[in-house]
């Protein structure tokens, strides 16, 4: 049996408390009103006239110029624009005519000056309420990444468990406490989740544009066509329904099959056994469904005019990956520790060969993604890489090198696979890339240019890092590390090659 030790125990305390008063932080220190956000934008106005540099044209310049233009030619213009940045605003049609001055330029003048200084106030306040929206957002957001990001891993580990079941493996049962353990962090980590989609429905934040008031109603200011065509699938009540049958379904097979297992120890026949086979398959085929679903609800309708046909499958191998990853580095640390003698070097390797191949189908589909949609060029579709290139360059870059090309650096050669301190180097690496990988899906949306990684982000990935410690080690204190009767378990304790 496994003893969770005081000192492993104290840490994840530790991270869980300094996460909880840097997340705290963060929500106090987010600006309250428009005025903190215009005192902030004139301040970092200054500072950039104060630099010497050349400023960017303010709003108000833009909006004169703009008027400007539009009393010296009759213009009838309608605009749409929707970014992944400006995730707050709305698409919205405009129409500006102006007829030719029949009274004098004299007596046209203030009108004119009216309109100018009407536009820029407009602008102008516009902007700074777009601004407390992302600012407002951004602990939000942190909180968000990292609470979904650790309870998929629970879920990819889920998915590669019950592969395991239904391929009948014989050189993984040694694992399947392991993978257990892990799992065991879906639950806690799932009703967390589900209480922040709670929060977003009740409108504690500006996360999903199309949950804010009037998008779907003809004739509102926030009104948007594209969005009130979706309305039928992207509503509220609907959304959240789907996310607790998800939530249901996938805690509900994480506990029968842990339930079988454990019985299947004490069992004098393989009964168990065969119902945990017949529920896995069972199991991934709501999984792939409810997988794919999942990933348009819960991130790509943060971006609710862009979608992806391929983002179901890139999610997937986002997590699926990080699952994989968590299984090796907790049975390498179980190892260095004395448990599970019977985990030998060749198990290491195929987890490692997973992690790499893993590595490879996600960097497959991040370029099939990419590419197709870049090089159609289609408006609506290439605005997602378009703001993710320019506003979030190093991550979305960074990511690539993270999640494929150190994979490949550090786990191509075949004995490298099985070195314990080069896993965990890519364990790391491949984690750490991963998160990344979500914080670009979701950030660009929701705080658009405002971002960095700050205390909000760095104290959500302590406070779910340090829960994930301590539920998954507490879990693999509560049966033995080796499962007795699996009909494998033999084959999996000689396993060599």
């Amino acid at each position: 049996m496994y003893t969770f030790s005081s000192k492993l125990k104290t840490f994840s305390f530790v991270l869980m408390i300094v996460g909880i008063l840097g997340i705290g932080y963060g929500f106090l220190t987010a600006p309250k009103d428009i005025q903190e956000v215009e005192a902030m934008l004139k301040a970092e106005e200054a500072e950039h006239h104060g630099g010497g540099h050349e400023a960017a044209p303010s709003h108000e310049a833009k909006a004169e110029t703009a008027t400007h233009e539009a009393h010296a030619e009759p213009v009838a213009t309608a605009t749409s624009s929707e970014t992944a940045v400006d995730s707050v605003a709305h698409d919205t049609t405009t129409t500006v005519a102006h007829a030719e001055p029949t009274t004098p330029a004299a007596h046209a003048e203030p009108a004119g000056h009216d309109a100018k200084a009407s536009a820029g106030h407009d602008d102008h306040k516009g902007h700074a309420e777009h601004v407390l929206h992302q600012l407002q957002n951004k602990p939000w957001a942190a909180l968000y990444v990292a609470c979904l990001f650790f309870m998929l891993i629970a879920l990819g580990a889920l998915a590669f468990y019950a592969i395991q079941q239904v391929a009948q493996a014989g050189w993984s049962p040694v694992l399947f406490r392991v993978m257990q353990g892990i799992t065991a962090y879906l639950l806690p980590g799932s009703i967390i989740f589900f209480i922040l989609l709670l929060l977003f429905g009740f409108h504690f934040n500006h996360l999903f544009v199309w949950m804010n008031d009037g998008v779907t109603e003809v004739g509102h200011e926030n009104y948007d066509a594209l969005i009130a065509g979706k309305s039928g699938y992207l509503n509220f009540p609907f959304w959240i329904v789907r996310a607790a049958i998800f939530i249901a379904g996938w805690n509900l097979y994480r506990h029968l099959s842990r339930k079988n297992c454990l019985a299947q120890d004490e069992a004098t026949d393989n009964s168990f056994y065969k119902k945990n086979f017949k529920m896995s398959a069972a199991f991934l085929v709501f999984f792939i469904v409810t997988e794919s679903i999942m990933s348009w609800d819960w991130i790509m309708s943060v971006d609710p005019h862009w979608f992806s046909t391929l983002f179901g499958w890139y999610v997937f191998a986002s997590f699926f990956v990080s699952g994989i990853t968590t299984i090796s580095m907790v049975t390498l640390y179980l190892k260095s520790k004395g448990y599970l003698e019977n985990v030998n070097s060749s198990h290491i390797h195929d987890l490692s060969k997973f992690m790499f191949g893993i590595s490879v189908f996600w960097t497959y589909l991040w370029f099939s993604q990419f590419m197709l949609i870049w090089y159609s060029n289609i408006p609506e579709e290439v605005t997602y890489f378009k703001t993710r290139i320019e506003d979030f360059n190093l991550p979305f870059f960074g990511a690539v090198a993270m999640n494929f090309v150190f994979p490949i650096l550090l786990l191509i050669n075949t004995d490298f696979k099985r070195i314990s301190w080069i896993i965990v180097m890519a364990g790391i690496i491949i984690l750490f890339g991963h998160y990344v990988d979500f914080f670009n899906m979701i950030m660009p949306a929701t705080v658009g240019d405002r971002w960095f990684i700050g205390i909000p982000e760095i104290s959500a990935i302590l406070f779910f890092l340090g829960l994930f410690i301590f539920v998954v080690f507490n879990a693999l204190t509560k049966a033995p590390l080796v499962p007795k009767r699996n009909p494998f378990i033999e084959e999996s304790k000689h396993f060599h090659y």
